[in-house]
């Protein structure tokens, strides 16, 4: 869609102010060098062009059609493009599902056409697509786009004019600009996929008013973000903006606090205002990202230093110190009086050459991680001359240079000299300085996400005991837990729980009791009432027989009060537990996008009140579950408090982990809670805990599904090599990457050499930022296939099979190599096998892989496994391919 050699406008017309006669203009107006055929059956020509009745009158095949005819008519017009060999349809056309129920329909027709096809669809009720590196105009905005690098995407078209007409006056350019509108079809995941491809490309901001499918938006993101910076801006942050955005695209906007987790999750970075996303597109895209959050600032004036130091505390970051080194090359450039810190002043005179030096004295500082120079106009300066001499830092070595030029006429040359020089320039330094904020935070997260994570420890948990609970609770018509039942599915994945007896009379709970010892907790019983404490069905810190019959009595009438009789059930009865250590909560509930959602924080009887909380999506790993729990206040105090000792974080992280293992294995489960998670040390117990689940008459394959794919245990499997040596083949994971560094230690020059098309040094192949793109799985994408000898600290990876789907395509590719110890023992034949396994239950119709003529081993383990082998010309290699 994005490369058309030929373009055919559907509804092309005369008509002044039309839209078909705009696009078309636009269309003939750029240097779009491919064909262009209107079609209108009422004229022969059109602004000088020859008209086509239909679309299979044009004279040669059409790659891409613009429809901007009535809504009605589109889904006709689809099978047409269809049956004419049109691969890609961009509708303009408004009057769909924004409209209501019949809009709806029309959608699902247009659909249904295309399907026919293999035919992809842009909108509809979108301003169109501009490509400036192609010269391609296909919208009715006024004007085209500058060729630039920021990919941009919007779902609102009116917002893309006001944006393009911004673009002008700001000098910055695209090298796409999508109107989306409705996203019928083509969405967030395929346009960030195909703009991490394109080589024009290097940032990506988006405008957003819903996500859509979110599970597709979170795969292309987590993939891109770790190559070219995602920034976006969501609108949906108050009541009232949600209600407009769901107006004006027919969908519904989320939870708020659950995109921001989201996004965090993927490395997407979100910005509150227009300025703000193109301030950060435009420097992620031209500068590194920042290794940590200290900025030093050098200036000819104090006060927009003083501004630019106030911004950056306030925004997370930190004014750098300066090493003693830096202090004495300052003292021998600068004037005396000059500030003796950081900001670097330099004084008011301070001509281009003081400038240049200072920077070069305070970039070499290892104690910054990014500079900012800040120039106000005073009479001595010359700001354009400063400009050239500071060009030739803008690429400092892991550091960005910010500059921000102070002033309108006086400036304006130098300005433009910084940005020929791809340094990013802003008109204040608080607003600089924020940005350098935000990069450091990007960049913190990112680099946080893709931490090898801690092992946690190996703890049994029984999915299948949990789900007998569940499904004998379906059974029996319910969806709530009793608090007996939803403890017993805690415990099958290895939270402990305080120990909980039922008691259907009075006599019965004295008999518990007595049977604990001390004093207990008695609460309402029920499989209808949930919450207990609301209608006061708990009591706590019963002593004696008298107090524990008073306590069943009193549950009794306050249950018969709220609910029917047969709603009471009795009482259970727990030991009285001294709540010495800190109160958590820990739960999940079911987003409308995002379908399961954890929480954690401060729990107890005020958690509504405290509102301490972070979100998070499962699963979670260790690094994961540690990010979530420092978003909130009480993880200060787990650290120790007040004669509190401090908690087990290790051991905390690993029980979210087994929490979010909990979530993604029982999809039945609506809702959650363990509140409060009574916390000492390294010790845990769950004082109370409710589960809800969906309703019964969802089918299984209606349950909302976690929106990052959990680990696909399925794929584990068991084998024995050869000589009898037992390996576990299982899908990789995060926590490999030491195991796989080991690994590629024991590779010899040539299964390197086979395996990478050439040689790939040691120290190259195991770098982290190349090892986590192998071990950081998003399985919708790619899964790795390892295989695992031994046991505990003598486990070792000897074989990695990899396939990698293509985007767009239902197809992927594999990779495979063995340790070659372990070489000519069978592993490769069972390795690539499981592979073609995989790619089936994925759903993909073929698997394909380049070999070298020489690797003839890899050649007949292909043939073996069903592959057709040929020659595909590439530098000799040839091309194993199955169609599955």
């Amino acid at each position: 869609m994005f490369t058309p050699k030929s373009v055919a406008l559907i509804g092309a017309t005369e008509t002044p102010g039309s839209v078909g006669r705009m696009i078309l203009e636009n269309l003939r107006a750029s240097d779009f060098g491919g064909a262009v055929y209107p079609v209108n059956p009422k004229r022969r020509t059109v602004l000088g062009l020859e008209s086509f009745a239909r679309l299979g009158e044009a004279p040669a095949p059409v790659d891409l059609a613009i429809i901007v005819t009535p809504a009605a008519t589109v889904p006709g017009i689809i099978a047409e493009c269809v049956e004419a060999g049109v691969k890609g349809a961009v509708i303009i056309s408004a009057g769909f599902k924004e409209t209501g129920e019949a809009g709806r329909e029309l959608e699902r027709q247009v659909l249904a056409q295309a399907r026919r096809g293999r035919m992809r669809i842009i909108g509809p009720n979108c301003l169109g697509v501009m490509l400036p590196h192609a010269g391609l105009n296909a919208t009715f905005a006024a004007g085209m786009a500058r060729p630039g690098s920021v990919g941009f995407i919007s779902q609102s078209g009116a917002l893309c004019t006001a944006i393009l007409d911004w673009s002008f006056r700001e000098n910055v350019g695209f090298s796409a600009f999508v109107s989306v509108g409705s996203m019928l079809d083509v969405g967030w995941g395929d346009l960030l996929y195909w703009l991490g491809d394109d080589p024009h490309t290097r940032s990506i901001v988006i405008y957003m008013e819903s996500i859509g499918d979110a599970r597709a938006f979170l795969s292309a993101a987590r993939e891109v973000a770790l190559t070219k910076p995602i920034v976006v801006i969501k609108v949906g942050r108050t009541a009232a903006a949600a209600k407009a955005a769901a107006s004006h695209t027919g969908s519904l906007t989320g939870s708020d606090e659950v995109l921001d987790a989201a996004f965090r999750r993927v490395g997407v970075l979100r910005v509150d205002t227009i300025a703000e996303l193109f301030d950060m597109a435009e420097v992620l895209g031209k500068q590194p990202r920042p290794r940590g959050p200290r900025l030093a600032i050098i200036t000819n004036a104090g006060g927009p230093a003083a501004l630019a130091t106030d911004m950056l505390i306030r925004s997370g970051g930190e004014i750098a110190a300066l090493s003693d080194e830096s202090h004495r090359s300052l003292d021998a450039l600068l004037p005396p009086h000059w500030s003796r810190g950081n900001p670097v002043d330099l004084l008011g005179d301070a001509d281009a050459e003081r400038y240049a030096r200072a920077l070069e004295i305070v970039a070499r500082d290892p104690g910054n991680d990014g500079v900012l120079a800040i120039l106000t106009p005073q009479a001595m300066t010359d700001a354009a001359a400063t400009a050239r001499r500071l060009s030739a830092f803008a690429a400092l070595e892991g550091k960005p240079l910010l500059a921000s030029w102070m002033g309108a006429e006086a400036v304006a040359e130098g300005n433009a000299i910084l940005n020929r020089a791809n340094i990013p320039t802003y008109a204040f330094p608080d607003t600089a300085a924020r940005a350098f904020a935000s990069m450091w935070r990007y960049s913190h997260s990112l680099d946080a996400l893709y931490e090898i994570p801690a092992l946690t420890p190996d703890l049994a948990v029984s999915r299948e005991q949990a789900g007998k609970i569940i499904d004998h609770v379906r059974a029996a018509g319910r969806t709530l837990l009793t608090e007996v039942e939803s403890k017993k599915i805690l415990a099958a994945y290895a939270i402990p729980t305080v120990a909980t007896h039922c008691a259907e009379s009075a006599d019965r709970a004295v008999e518990i009791a007595r049977d604990l010892g001390g004093p207990v907790v008695l609460k309402l019983h029920s499989k209808t009432i949930t919450h207990k404490s609301d209608i006061g069905g708990v009591k706590l810190n019963l002593h004696d027989e008298p107090s524990i019959r008073r306590a069943f009595q009193e549950i009794e009438k306050a249950a018969h009060a709220h609910a029917a009789a047969h709603d009471f059930l009795g009482v259970t009865v727990q030991p009285m537990i001294a709540r010495a250590g800190f109160e958590l909560i820990l739960g999940s509930s079911t987003d409308a996008q995002f379908g399961p959602v954890l929480l954690f924080g401060a729990g107890g009887e005020l958690v509504e009140i405290f509102q301490d909380r972070a979100l998070g999506l499962p699963p979670l790993n260790a690094t994961l579950a540690r990010r979530m729990m420092e978003r909130t206040r009480i993880f200060t105090a787990l650290g120790g408090v007040r004669g509190h000792p401090p908690v087990d974080l290790a051991a905390l992280a690993g029980l979210l982990v087994r929490f979010s293992q909990l979530v993604v294995e029982q999809p039945w489960i609506s809702e959650i809670d363990i509140n409060p998670l009574l916390v000492t040390g390294g010790d845990f117990l769950a004082l109370d805990a409710r589960v809800v689940l969906h309703a019964s008459r969802l089918a299984e394959t209606d349950l909302p599904r976690p929106a990052i794919r959990p680990y696909p245990a399925h794929y584990v499997s068991h084998w024995e090599l050869r000589d009898g040596t037992p390996v576990t083949i299982r899908p990789i994971r995060p926590e490999d990457e030491p195991l796989l560094v080991a690994f590629h230690r024991t590779l010899s020059a040539e299964s390197v050499h086979l395996r990478y098309f050439g040689q790939l040094a040691l120290d190259q192949r195991t770098t982290h930022q190349r090892l986590r793109r192998v071990c950081f799985n998003d399985y919708d994408r790619e899964i790795a296939l390892v295989a695992e000898r031994g046991h505990g600290s003598s486990r070792e990876i000897i074989g990695i099979g990899r396939l990698s789907k293509a985007h767009g395509l239902d197809e992927a590719e594999f990779a495979l190599v063995i340790s070659d110890q372990w070489q000519r023992h069978g592993l490769g034949t069972r390795l690539l096998a499981l592979l073609v396994t995989v790619a089936r239950a994925e759903k993909l119709l073929r698997l394909t892989a380049s070999l070298l003529p020489e690797n003839r081993a890899m050649m007949a383990i292909a043939r073996k496994c069903g592959f057709a082998l040929r020659q595909s010309g590439l530098e000799g290699a040839w091309k194993a391919d199955i169609v599955l």
